[in-house]
Order: C-alpha cells, then sequence, then structure tokens
C-alpha cells in the first residue's frame, strides 16, 4: 500500500481573498469566551486572547450582537455603543502588531437570548412566537427560554439596516472585514428552518 502524501506547505501560502491579502490559509474561527464586561465592553484579556493568536491567516471574532435585544448569553461582547467601538480598538491593534488580521463577527441571537440579559423587560424576537426547548443562560443563571415576540416586516428591515451600519462602523474603526453569522439556530439561521419559522410573507 502507498503512503498518503500531504503536501501542508500550501496551508502556509499567502492567499487572496476578497481585498485582503492573508500570509497564510489558516483562519481562526469564532469561539465565544465570556470574557467582555456585563454591558458587552471588551476587555484588555480579550486583546492578549486575539494578539496571541494572530500568526493565523485571518481570524473572525467570537460573535458580537449588534443590539440589544441580539445578546445571546451574559459576558459577550457587542458592538452597540461607542463605548464597545473604543475598547475593540485595543483588540484590533493588538492584532495588527502580530502582522493578523480580524474579522468582526455581527451576531443576534433571536429567539435564543432572555429578557434578563435584553433588559427593560424586553422579550427576545424571533421569526415566529415559538420558543425554543430547554434552558438558556440568563443573566441569573438557568433560564427556561422564553416566548419570542415574532418580528413584524418593518422590525426586519430595521434589523437588516443594523447589520449594514455595524458592518460599516467596525470597517471604520480598523477591523479587517466582517462575517455574518447565519448559523448555529441564531435569528438569521431561524429564518432558514421550518421548525423556527412559520411565517407566510
Amino acid at each position: 500500500m502507498t503512503e498518503l502524501q500531504i503536501d501542508t506547505d500550501i496551508l502556509h501560502q499567502p492567499l487572496k481573498v476578497g481585498e485582503l491579502t492573508v500570509k497564510n490559509r489558516i483562519v481562526m474561527a469564532p469561539m465565544t469566551r465570556n470574557r467582555a464586561e456585563a454591558d458587552g465592553t471588551p476587555t484588555e484579556i480579550m486583546a492578549t486572547y486575539y494578539g496571541q493568536r494572530a500568526s493565523a491567516g485571518l481570524i473572525i471574532s467570537e460573535a458580537t450582537y449588534i443590539c440589544p435585544e441580539g445578546k445571546g448569553y451574559p459576558r459577550v461582547p457587542g458592538f452597540v455603543s461607542t463605548k464597545h467601538q473604543a475598547a475593540w480598538r485595543p483588540v484590533i491593534e493588538a492584532v495588527h502588531e502580530q502582522g493578523g488580521l480580524i474579522a468582526l463577527q455581527l451576531w443576534h441571537s433571536g429567539r435564543v437570548s432572555h429578557s434578563s440579559l435584553i433588559g427593560h423587560g424586553v422579550e427576545p424576537v424571533a421569526p415566529s412566537p415559538l420558543a425554543p426547548a430547554g434552558k438558556t443562560l440568563s443573566a441569573a443563571g438557568p433560564a427556561i427560554y422564553e416566548q419570542p415576540r415574532p418580528l413584524s416586516l418593518r422590525d426586519i428591515h430595521r434589523i437588516v439596516e443594523i447589520h449594514a451600519a455595524a458592518a460599516e462602523r467596525a470597517l471604520e474603526i480598523g477591523f479587517d472585514a466582517v462575517e455574518v453569522h447565519a448559523a448555529n439556530g441564531y435569528l438569521l439561521d431561524q429564518f432558514l428552518r421550518d421548525g423556527s419559522n412559520l411565517r407566510d410573507d
């Protein structure tokens, strides 16, 4: 039997991806770390964490909520306020100082959020008023998922605009790219699943 020879050298070759040229073909996937402040502000340890991993050709940040109702878990980072945006700059700089590139992953958790995370008694939103089975991690610990409020067409247009505005701001403050989170049962994925989307519009 002939031994299979795999040329791994190609992983370390540069590649043009859209307008970016990555120094190698290794991409660090998004991984939620729950290291932000309670209000979603990125912290110094996050800059250290991402800077240490800047040898990857491209880093995709952990899921980062783009509006209060999009927050899915405690101590995840946000990209809502000017405070959030200012606190992301040291993270970006830490990656760039090591010659790396970083994309911001834009996130709206939809029905898997909890009113205790959103605040002001605002319920989670979703395509349809269907709560997931099981429990989520609320601000006070494990809690049963709440029934979400179905989004109106006006709400949907507003969320599209929030995504676009967040993407523009991310590039303005120095992120090299953005990625829209559309998997794992979060809002955009909820629209793609017949178990969470019963709409006929």
